[in-house]
């Protein structure tokens, strides 16, 4: 590259921010909704029946807002409770729960 060429660099900004989902509880019918976890993340028996027990905790990350609610549903139609948020941005801090 010679000393006349100059190089530009963009930021590009995604329309659609990333999505987590949250296994908030897991209700009375723990076996569906392992087996709805299992489902979702593609982890063994085993490790969603770890997950299941462990809520609130957050099963997926780097979601669509389309395929969040997805994942969603599947866990509510199990009987669980469960939500999609908005990933929090790099460095972006958030307020602690009261």
């Amino acid at each position: 590259m010679s000393d006349e060429e100059s190089t530009e660099y963009y930021t590009l900004l995604c329309d659609d921010p990333s999505h987590e989902v949250v296994l908030v509880d897991c209700g009375p019918r723990e076996m569906d909704v392992v087996l709805a976890v299992r489902k979702v993340t593609g982890q063994s028996l085993w490790h969603s029946r770890a997950l299941a027990r462990q809520a609130p905790v957050t099963l997926l990350g780097g979601l669509s807002a389309y395929g969040a609610q997805s994942a969603v549903d599947l866990l509510q139609s199990a009987g669980a409770s469960a939500e999609w948020r908005q990933e929090p941005e790099p460095g972006e801090r958030t307020a602690p729960s009261p």
